[in-house]
């Protein structure tokens, strides 16, 4: 993964104000979708435009957005996404009470997003075919692994994850598909 992608968030104010529902939808809209202006966003959640152009704002303050340099006429704003994923070291954060709550605070949107999209999937799942049937969901397994061997995994993760979306690039029937990794020590036998 190029660096340059990457918004290392290091300020817990930062990580707070992209933990806001709203603002993790614009951002993962803009960064997803590309260039949008507050009014198009409003539409596509069914806000206000004043709502979304506040909170794109907000996101612009902290560095997740900026207004879209080739937009299409002089009269609009558009913005779009600095970068396309938002990483945070928790050690360093949970330093100072902000900081642990702010990354908690991100966890549980985290979550809330997989609950979404599961939900998604489940509301629309006729409008997929068989093999998209058998290919989606979810699973947990266990591994007895060290701290370092979880970072790997997350790096081999996503590494795969780029390697098949570049074999796909032009196969029919690709869809966007929402990848939710979660690794968590545990000192409880599995339910």
């Amino acid at each position: 993964m190029d660096e340059s992608e990457v918004y290392r968030v290091t300020d817990p104010r930062a990580l707070k104000a992209v933990a806001h529902p709203l603002r993790g939808r614009l951002l993962g809209a803009l960064r997803v979708e590309g260039p949008a202006t507050a009014t198009e966003l409003a539409a596509k959640f069914g806000e206000s435009s004043g709502s979304t152009s506040y909170h794109l704002r907000q996101l612009a303050r902290y560095g997740f957005v900026e207004e879209d340099p080739e937009r299409r006429d002089a009269r609009e704003r558009r913005w779009r996404a600095i970068h396309r994923y938002t990483a945070w070291n928790e050690a360093e954060l949970d330093i100072s009470p902000e900081g642990r709550e702010a990354a908690g605070d991100m966890r549980e949107r985290q979550l809330m997003v997989l609950v979404r999209d599961h939900e998604i999937f489940e509301r629309d799942r006729d409008s997929y075919g068989p093999e998209w049937i058998e290919a989606a969901g979810m699973s947990d397994d266990f591994g007895m692994l060290t701290a370092a061997s979880v970072k790997q995994l997350h790096v081999r993760i996503k590494a795969i994850l780029r390697e098949l979306e570049a074999e796909d690039a032009d196969a029919p029937g690709r869809e966007r598909v929402a990848l939710h990794v979660a690794a968590f020590p545990t000192r409880r036998y599995p339910a």
